[in-house]
């Protein structure tokens, strides 16, 4: 068989797949209808990873769970946009980490907005403007991000996703000698994540200039230069910045948590995380603490992240904290224990843990 015989095989294929996805689109269509006549979430999370699931387990022999999931995340994100358009809310500018995070769950179909704070894009999906809001919550090397944690705190809106995502710093400038840079530009977070190479190059004396973002850090730097930015390969080259270095960061390992924030509650699918806000009364006594984290164990609840925030009331160094433990809302254990603690715990959302 010679190449344009297999070039015609393919194209016949494609003209099957595309016919499929025709008739699958249809039915996409008809379960929006059914969906915004029963008020129903469009997008659901446990359902999209039951059908990934299911293909995995057919055993493939040439795509594997990560082939299958690239592939079905496009076709997800088609269909949630024909059930209804998708409005995105994220910290931006276009080209930063939590836009890729967003793009990879929502794909490219989506109406994005892009806001300077995390503040604002939460509030989009208050004010209605937005369906969802995908923001930053901690990072493996940096720990929480103090804002969305006290956001969650005030807003009735709930997690309904996480992303994961890796993260990988580069080094962009005009400038060709590392020496003649005179400002570096980044978020805070990112110097800190890459103070070895910043030592390693004697960058330690050139001024830093914290923006809201490492895409916004870019830009500006496009603008000038003698200035630098830290900041990711995609914003480089969105913004047309050169890069001299990559995969800058100190641990190659570096990741950070994002998660989806929206107005429904999603269904249990046995593998699920619940957040939740813990303000304990009479917390100036001994045993506060204590007594909610015993009852956690009590009830066979796997707790898998602990952190303190200020209350931002009441008497000096004051605090709340925020939890998060295996299990859904609705598990007999769970819901037991917001029932031992009923004005005391806030739950902030139960979804599928990744």
């Amino acid at each position: 068989m010679n190449l344009q015989n297999f070039r015609t095989e393919i194209d016949n294929i494609d003209d099957e797949i595309l016919d499929l996805l025709e008739k699958r689109m249809e039915i996409v269509k008809r379960i929006g209808k059914e969906k915004l006549q029963n008020n129903t979430p469009i997008y659901r999370p446990e359902r999209e990873k039951e059908i990934i699931d299911r293909l995995n387990s057919k055993g493939s022999l040439l795509l594997n769970k990560s082939a299958i999931e690239a592939i079905y995340s496009e076709i997800f994100a088609v269909s949630r946009n024909l059930e209804l358009p998708e409005r995105v809310a994220y910290l931006g500018p276009l080209g930063s980490y939590t836009h890729q995070a967003a793009e990879s769950r929502f794909g490219a179909m989506c109406e994005y907005f892009s806001h300077n704070t995390i503040t604002q894009a939460v509030k989009s999906v208050e004010n209605g403007r937005a369906s969802y809001a995908v923001i930053p919550i901690e990072n493996n090397q940096n720990g929480a991000v103090g804002e969305t944690l006290d956001l969650l705190r005030m807003t009735e809106l709930k997690i309904v996703a996480e992303i994961y995502m890796p993260i990988h710093h580069c080094f962009a400038s005009r400038m060709q000698k590392i020496q003649e840079i005179e400002m570096i530009y980044s978020k805070d977070i990112a110097f800190g994540q890459c103070s070895n190479f910043l030592s390693e190059h004697s960058l330690d004396h050139i001024q830093r200039i914290s923006v809201d973002s490492t895409a916004r850090a870019v830009q500006l730097a496009g603008e000038n230069p003698k200035c630098a930015a830290i900041c990711s390969p995609i914003a480089a080259k969105l913004y047309n910045t050169p890069i001299l270095f990559e995969n800058i960061e100190n641990d190659s390992d570096n990741k950070t948590r994002f998660i989806v924030i929206s107005n429904f509650k999603n269904q249990s699918c046995g593998k699920d995380k619940t957040s939740l806000f813990a303000i304990l009364a009479n917390d100036d006594k001994p045993g506060a603490i204590y007594r909610l984290l015993y009852d956690i164990k009590d009830l066979n609840i796997n707790m898998t992240s602990f952190q303190s925030r200020p209350k931002h009331a009441g008497r000096d160094f004051d605090y709340c904290f925020f939890i998060d433990i295996d299990g859904h809302i609705d598990d007999t254990n769970v819901s037991e224990l917001f029932r031992r603690y009923p004005n005391e715990l806030k739950w902030l959302g139960s979804y599928l843990k990744i």
